[in-house]
């Protein structure tokens, strides 16, 4: 018997809402990358983009372990001296915190064509109003998997 490969049209995507309050960083990456890739799926195929579109409210409110919050992070803006960084703490303070989630979940991608297009399946929200409520998402509760998820203070 041959194993069996799902073809494009046979996937099936749901909408998944995600509150990151109070959830450790790494750990909601981690989780969030594994939907977008559809790894969570018995009929998972490497080739094929057959995960879930996600959606991530709170994403100011996420919790980094350690001394990770005056972690700098470099960008380069591509003229001669134009290094440039910030803190991580100053980023989710400042106008965009959902370029934190971002980040961290493309980092934990593989690198190429795929995981471009897996990244436009996921939406990250600062606050808890999102527009996306007519696709009816289903809530993942990320506190109730595990008690590591979140962090107490």
């Amino acid at each position: 018997m041959k194993t069996y490969s799902l073809k494009a049209g046979e996937i099936e995507k749901k909408w998944i809402l995600i509150d990151a309050e109070g959830i450790v960083l790494g750990r909601l990456a981690s989780i969030i990358a594994m939907r977008l890739r559809g790894k969570h799926k018995a009929s998972f195929t490497p080739h094929l983009d057959m995960g879930d579109n996600v959606i991530v409210i709170n994403a100011d409110k996420v919790q980094l372990t350690g001394n990770k919050r005056n972690k700098p992070n470099y960008w380069h803006t591509g003229y001669p001296g134009g290094i440039k960084s910030r803190t991580t703490g100053q980023i989710l303070e400042g106008r965009f915190p959902e370029r934190v989630v971002m980040q961290a979940v493309k980092r934990m991608l593989p690198g190429g064509p795929l995981s471009r297009q897996q990244m436009t399946h996921l939406r990250v929200y600062a606050g808890t109003e999102h527009p996306h409520e007519a696709q009816q998402p289903d809530v993942l509760d990320l506190r109730a998997m595990n008690k590591k998820n979140t962090r107490s203070a």
